[in-house]
């Protein structure tokens, strides 16, 4: 299967082909509102805007199942993300991540792209460890997504290129980003 193969349900409920990206360069990600990472909204919007232009386009995906950060329902999580970001990258209906009801979209990311670990080199990395240890000790097995602003990138012909964990910033992304367009 290629992600092009993939239908998602955007924000405002309609289906949504992935197949419509074919020839983009994409940057999926499951998002939150309340999470110590949503100021990363503001770096994605940023690198949108600075490389729409050249065949960049971000894919948000709200998801709740991390602490409970991502409780609203999809008209609340939309409205959020203008007036706080000013978001005007394309996002989907909340969804699973990881586990047993995780989206296929999702299942096919991470096993496209394994989890290698966090970036223990990080004081947030180490947090975010401890964090899943002491809340989802099981997400520390296998390659499921662990935590909100997990980003994955995808080359234009559709490979998945790279997984980022939570602790890369958007900003980290800005040089590979470039390389790829």
């Amino acid at each position: 299967m290629s992600i092009y193969d993939y239908k998602v349900i955007d924000i405002k409920g309609n289906e949504v082909s992935l197949a419509e990206y074919s020839g983009k360069l994409l940057l999926i990600v499951n998002t939150a509102s309340k999470c110590g990472f949503t100021p990363q909204y503001d770096g994605l919007e940023k690198l949108y805007q600075k490389y729409k232009e050249q065949g960049l386009v971000i894919l948000g995906f709200p998801s709740n199942q991390f602490l409970a950060q991502e409780p609203g329902e999809n008209e609340e999580i939309s409205s959020f993300c203008k007036i706080n970001y000013g978001v005007t990258f394309p996002l989907f209906s909340k969804i699973d991540v990881c586990g047993d009801n995780a989206d296929p979209l999702f299942q096919f990311l991470t096993e496209a792209a394994p989890f290698k670990g966090f970036e223990l080199n990080k004081e947030m990395g180490r947090k975010i460890e401890g964090v899943v240890k002491e809340y989802y000790p099981e997400n520390l097995e296998g390659n499921g997504v662990k935590w909100n602003f997990t980003k994955f990138l995808i080359a234009r012909d559709g490979t998945v290129m790279g997984r980022y964990e939570p602790t890369v910033t958007p900003e980290e992304l800005d040089t590979i980003i470039s390389q790829l367009l």
